[in-house]
This record gives structure tokens, C-alpha cells and sequence, in this order.
């Protein structure tokens, strides 16, 4: 009888060159689109019936506000605090390490995190939009209203640690619900941010889209199943 001896899963170093030829190119262009996207939002649609909405919208939430509501969404926008989204990745990464036995679960959380952070900061320093023209319950900071860095945020961290944990799940009805949970935060989180009057639903809509694309791409061209290790039970 042959033992086959299992295939040990790739080292950092290697991991690292994997991000660096596979992602950063990807990456960049995600970046790219993201400030297009305000571009067009600013420069084109800044009279249009699109940016007529969007204020509408924020001047209904602020119209049907109240004392509960108001207290949940200051502890719902808590999820997406850079403190809170920096500490939480830094301690899944850890816990992902040491349960799957590898670099590429806990590397792709982080860099898809870290991706999302560095295009957030580049877009707010080209794209100049002001905040929705309502009464706003959190302090400003100096950056402007496109894209929403909390919810792009609470996108990259939440659904991209609910899909790697899913990946790892055999049963097919909990994967769902763990997905399904992992996506309920980003939702959450839109909701607080124009509840309390900080952005636009266009602004939300594009952080969204942009965690979700950064995630997309990173399990596309990084995926779980590649290089050895744990892998996926079942």
C-alpha cells in the first residue's frame, strides 16, 4: 500500500507573492471605478433626478426619526468604527490562522479590508461631495460624503468573514445562514449611516458594491479551495 503524504499548505512568502501578482493590478482598477462612479455622481448627476432622490430619501429618515431609533443607529454605526473594524480583523485574522491551519484565509479578510480603506481615502481626496443637506447626528470628519467608509467597511470585514467561515461549513443550510448574517451587517450599517443624515443612498449603494467587488475579486483569482491545508471538510 502507497501513503500519500498531504500537501502542506503554502507558506506567507508565497501567499504575499500571490497577492502582489494576482490582486494589486485587480485592485487598482476597482479603485479606479470607484472614482469614476463619484465623478459621475458629482459631475453628471449632481442636478438630476438621481440626486433629487437621494435627498429625499435622507430628508424622510430624518423626517420619521425617533428617540429609539436614534439610540440604535449610534450603537448599529459602532460595527463600522475604524477602531472597532481594525480590532475585529486583526483578531479574526489570528483565529483564522490558527483553525485552518494556513495564510489564506486570514490574508485575503485582510487585504480585502485594507484594499477597501486605501480606495475609500484616495477616492475622499479626489471626489468632493457634501453631505446630504439634513440634520446630521454624528460629528463630521474631514472627508467627504462619497464613498461611505463604514459601510464599505462593515461590507469587506462581515460578508468576507461569513464567506470564508461558509466555505469551511459542511452543512448547507447553516452556510446560508452564516452568509445571510454576515450580510445583514452591511445593511444595518446603510441604514444608521443615512438615518443619521451622513450620507446619500448613492453613497451607500457604491461602498456596497465596492466591498463586495473587492471580495468577488479576491476568492476569483485566490481561491479557498487552492494550495492545501485544511481545505473544505466534506
Amino acid at each position: 500500500m502507497t501513503l500519500t503524504k498531504p500537501v502542506a499548505a503554502p507558506p506567507l512568502k508565497h501567499e504575499l507573492r500571490a497577492v502582489a501578482t494576482r490582486l494589486l493590478l485587480p485592485f487598482l482598477v476597482v479603485g479606479g471605478l470607484t472614482v469614476l462612479m463619484g465623478l459621475f455622481l458629482t459631475r453628471v448627476l449632481d442636478n438630476s433626478g438621481v440626486a433629487d432622490a437621494d435627498v429625499a430619501t435622507n430628508r424622510w429618515l430624518v423626517d420619521h426619526r425617533s428617540g429609539s431609533g436614534v439610540a440604535l443607529s449610534k450603537y448599529g454605526t459602532l460595527l463600522g468604527e475604524t477602531p472597532t473594524i481594525v480590532g475585529l480583523t486583526a483578531i479574526a485574522a489570528v483565529v483564522l490562522r490558527l483553525v485552518y491551519k494556513r495564510w489564506r484565509e486570514p490574508l485575503l479578510l485582510v487585504v480585502c479590508v485594507s484594499g477597501q480603506a486605501i480606495i475609500f481615502l484616495i477616492t475622499t481626496l479626489l471626489i468632493d461631495r457634501s453631505r446630504p443637506p439634513v440634520s446630521r447626528l454624528d460629528d463630521s470628519p474631514p472627508t467627504s460624503s462619497f464613498p461611505s467608509g463604514h459601510t464599505a467597511a462593515t461590507t469587506a470585514f462581515y460578508v468576507g468573514l461569513a464567506l470564508i467561515v461558509a466555505w469551511h461549513t459542511r452543512a448547507t443550510w447553516l452556510r446560508w445562514l452564516i452568509v445571510g448574517i454576515g450580510v445583514l451587517f452591511p445593511l444595518i450599517m446603510a441604514f444608521c449611516r443615512m438615518y443619521r443624515g451622513m450620507h446619500y443612498p448613492t453613497d451607500i449603494a457604491v461602498s456596497i458594491a465596492l466591498g463586495l467587488t473587492l471580495l468577488a475579486t479576491a476568492l476569483k483569482l485566490m481561491p479557498l479551495g487552492e494550495g492545501g491545508g485544511r481545505g473544505r471538510p466534506g
